[in-house]
């Protein structure tokens, strides 16, 4: 028997055993935007966390319960580990159960000034396996996704990462980290040298990770390193860039370890290893520890 046209998209589509979870998931981001984006005009109360560049508002904690209220009503058996929770004690250990992964406003500190690189990233893994990722640029209202092994994608459109192996034709995006002491500052800012000297095109810092690593999905820069991120900044991304064909990577140069809140991504494995190569490591602990 022929099949109808509405089992001949969900074929052309693919069907999961996550595809609820994904749809919940675009259209919390989609919501948690105009939030932020309504928000960013306005007076905002800022709080300090760990030290006096890691900022948080009445936004932050207001996205991270409406998305997390949400996914507890269609999803009780499920875990979470969410930014604003774990700053206010809550564990931050990825068990093999379904676990949400969220970050409410990455670039916090540009929501604070108004500038507009800002985005809300929901991550989900599975045995802890991570499954898929959505992040929403709020202002520029994209919509990254990437589901496990179909692919990664903007408002619909397929990403490809760059495919550049050598060091000296590359862009590289980085962020600077709440460390801001004199002896973190000074090995930031020797390894921001050290690749400037091995003649990268440049070196950037635009205040969102899950941003800078979507930028790299889509290959407009090259390669993406950073200390001193979480496993909220990192697990959607780290999905998107993978199924957009790029690689991500302790800083050591072995695999991801997710918790480590250290990691270089690269749209080939060469240019990955080039960059971790280069660095000398920021020690800021593990997420599971704190």
């Amino acid at each position: 028997m022929k099949p109808s046209s509405e089992e001949e998209e969900e074929s052309v589509r693919g069907v999961g055993p996550w595809d609820e979870c994904f749809e919940v998931a675009v259209q919390l981001a989609l919501r948690a935007g105009q939030i932020i984006r309504k928000a960013l005009g306005e007076e905002k109360h800022v709080s300090t966390k760990t030290s006096a560049a890691d900022l948080v508002t009445e936004t932050d904690h207001r996205v991270e319960d409406l998305i997390v209220s949400e996914l507890r009503k269609r999803f009780p058996s499920h875990r979470f580990i969410a930014e604003e929770a774990t700053a206010s004690g809550a564990k931050c250990v990825l068990t093999p159960s379904p676990t949400w992964i969220i970050d409410p406003i990455d670039g916090t500190c540009n929501f604070v000034h108004r500038f507009p690189t800002v985005a809300v990233s929901i991550g989900f893994a599975v045995h802890q396996e991570l499954e898929f990722g959505v992040i929403h640029h709020c202002t520029e209202e994209r919509l990254y996704t990437g589901r496990r092994g179909q692919g990664a994608f903007c408002n619909g459109q397929r990403l490809q990462v760059s495919r550049e192996t050598d060091l000296a034709k590359a862009l590289v995006l980085t962020e600077i980290g709440p460390k801001r002491d004199p002896d973190t500052l000074k090995v930031f800012l020797s390894n921001m040298e050290r690749l400037l000297h091995a003649k990268a095109h440049g070196v950037r810092v635009i205040g969102s990770s899950t941003l800078a690593l979507c930028y790299l999905a889509s290959g407009a820069a090259d390669a993406y390193y950073q200390f001193g991120l979480h496993c909220w900044d990192l697990a959607a991304a780290t999905v998107i860039i993978r199924e957009a064909g790029g690689i991500v990577i302790d800083t050591s140069g072995g695999p991801l370890d997710l918790m480590s809140c250290r990691v270089v991504a690269a749209g080939t494995r060469e240019m990955a290893v080039l960059i971790a190569q280069a660095l000398q490591t920021i020690n800021y602990g593990r997420d599971d520890e704190k």
